[in-house]
């Protein structure tokens, strides 16, 4: 007997709209990627838009202009960029026999849809961790730390990141504005003798580490945003052990221009490209069916999204900040 069509799927914005703001739960599990990887939305699912190379973002021109003459004009050429929106999504099934069993405790299909949810955000962040923190695509914009960021005395983080943004101006005309890291990595930081003596002359008169907030340490790099991930992963196969590790790892970090507009022309390191044509929602389009076979209500999380680095100039990677 064939299974219920898909196509039968019910939008329930109802079930996403009682879960927290979509920001605010990205934050309060420490997602970053929409952060540091901008959303952009796109009329079209795959195709490419023009990107000016750097070098001709910072192109100097004559602009003297002699009486009966014309004025200088620019002449830009564009590179092509390619994007291709793939969808991903998760199912929950909320079994009738379970829904009747736990409805005195709590309601099983917010439950699914919030795990439905959850598994979403989840791989978006795997994927931009993978995509940013990679030695091999920054191979050319790297630094190996001497001295690890755990070493609270004589990790010299200030200078590592001031000689690294000194590197991407000279690579690409742009100030980077956020160091992007993880929770572990921002814990170290708060304890080296070097960002203590920072903060300690720059008005802050209590300098034990819970008062050193990513506001305190971005003042004391001189960026805009120190940007903190704090989502794990559990990296072992279903049935075993739990093994957790953080998805944006230990042993990186990263010196970027990040967007502040959705102008897809803003020069910066990355974007999220989202193609809601098909009902996407780019925090996840939540939407139920039947499936009469396992006698439950599926519970569905869907969104379309791409995500690419758009300058690699605008950026540089850290590697080895913690000891192994």
């Amino acid at each position: 007997m064939p299974a219920p069509s898909t196509a039968l799927s019910t939008l329930r914005p109802e079930l996403a709209g009682s879960m927290e703001e979509f920001d605010l739960a990205m934050d309060r599990k420490g997602f970053i990627a929409h952060r540091v990887l901008p959303v952009f939305e796109t009329d079209l699912q795959a195709g490419s838009f023009g990107k000016i190379p750097i070098e001709q973002l910072l192109q100097t021109s004559d602009t003297k202009r002699s009486p009966g003459g014309g004025y200088s004009r620019g002449d830009y050429t564009f590179t092509k960029a390619a994007f291709s929106c793939e969808e991903h999504g998760h199912e929950e099934p909320v079994d009738d026999s379970e829904r009747k069993m736990y409805a005195n405790y709590f309601d099983l299909e917010q439950v699914s849809a919030a795990r439905a949810y959850d598994a979403v955000l989840r791989n978006a962040e795997i994927r931009a961790a993978a995509l940013l923190f990679n030695a091999t695509t920054w191979a050319s914009n790297k630094t190996t730390i001497t001295h690890e960021w755990d070493d609270a005395t004589n990790a010299v983080p200030l200078t590592d990141v001031e000689t690294a943004v000194k590197a991407v101006w000279a690579a690409s005309g742009l100030w980077p504005n956020a160091l992007i890291l993880n929770r572990s990595v921002f814990r170290n930081l708060r304890n080296c003798a070097q960002i203590i003596d920072r903060v300690k002359y720059s008005g802050f008169m209590d300098t034990r580490a819970g008062t050193i907030t990513e506001k305190a340490l971005a003042q004391c790099f001189d960026l805009e945003h120190v940007i903190v991930a704090g989502s794990p992963k559990n990296t072992a196969k279903e049935g075993q052990s739990v093994s957790l590790s953080s998805i944006w790892s230990d042993e990186y970090a990263m010196l970027a221009r990040v967007a502040e507009t959705n102008d897809i022309r803003e020069p910066c390191v990355g974007r999220t490209l989202h193609w809601g044509e098909d009902g996407s929602q780019v925090g996840g389009t939540i939407e139920t069916y039947r499936d009469e076979t396992v006698r439950s209500d599926i519970v569905r999380c869907r969104h379309d999204v791409d995500e690419l680095v758009t300058y690699m100039e605008a950026a540089h990677l850290f590697e080895n900040v913690t000891t192994i």
